[in-house]
């Protein structure tokens, strides 16, 4: 279940390459429900802001994610999720984690130094300090799904092609591969939505593994924003549907409006 959690938390939050026109602005918010069946096992929200690092304006994005509910009385999850990344090149500055999934907690802030390739880790809950070494092109968990976002190849993709990048997650970085499966429409609350459809696989190793059934909609316009998330288990499936969405760089495409 918790990687499963951890999975979701990529899509639902979830440079060397030129950068396509940006499909997100400052002041785009998303906000996703969580569910189980027609069980509501709770929200996820996105927003970006404005803030400065190095003496540059970079984007502040802030997810966050909760339980509500009967889900929390037997899973209780309240994550917050933060990075600031460069507007023009997409390079992480700073991660926020803050995290309680059932018990399990983190508190941890990250500062990339992008000359030396590292990223310096202090954790507030262990007291510790220390620095790793990271490839040149290296993402956090939110600015990886941010980035993706901007990538100059994704409206070029053949099915069963990949887009992969580096990401720092967990005090290590691991291969994350994103497939695209194709295009679909399929029914929202808002009507028809034309999407692209992706798999994600990240190297196996002790946080996820790629036989992780995670399947992700994201909307085929220039926004690329979340409108459905599925996670396979052995009965039944977590989902995750756009809920509510507000400045949106570009325009929203509705095929058949309800």
């Amino acid at each position: 279940m918790k990687k499963i959690i951890l999975l979701l938390v990529l899509f639902v939050f979830t440079n060397s390459f030129v950068q396509k026109e940006n499909a997100f602005t400052t002041g785009e918010w998303v906000k996703l429900r969580i569910h189980y069946g027609m069980v509501n096992a709770g929200y996820a929200t996105l927003e970006i802001k404005d803030a400065v690092k190095n003496n540059k304006k970079v984007h502040h994005v802030v997810g966050k994610g909760w339980t509500t509910g009967m889900a929390k009385f037997f899973f209780e999850v309240e994550d917050n999720y933060e990075s600031y990344f460069d507007k023009e090149t997409g390079k992480p500055y700073q991660f926020v984690r803050k995290i309680d999934e059932g018990g399990y907690t983190k508190n941890q802030e990250g500062f990339f130094n992008q000359e030396k390739n590292t990223v310096l880790v202090k954790d507030y809950k262990k007291k510790t300090e220390k620095t790793f070494s990271t490839p040149e092109q290296v993402q956090d968990i939110v600015s990886s799904f941010y980035y993706l976002r901007n990538h100059p190849s994704i409206d070029k993709l053949k099915v069963g092609e990949s887009i992969a990048i580096d990401m720092f997650f967990d005090d290590e970085t691991t291969k994350f591969k994103l497939k695209f499966l194709g295009r679909e429409d399929i029914s929202t609350k808002f009507g028809k939505i034309s999407c692209m459809i992706f798999r994600p696989y990240v190297q196996a190793g002790r946080v996820f593994k790629e036989e992780e059934s995670l399947t992700v909609w994201i909307s085929d316009d220039d926004n690329k924003i979340p409108i459905r998330i599925k996670a396979s288990l052995a009965i039944g499936s977590i989902k995750a549907d756009l809920e509510a969405f507000k400045g949106l760089k570009n325009s929203f495409k509705v095929k058949v409006e309800k």
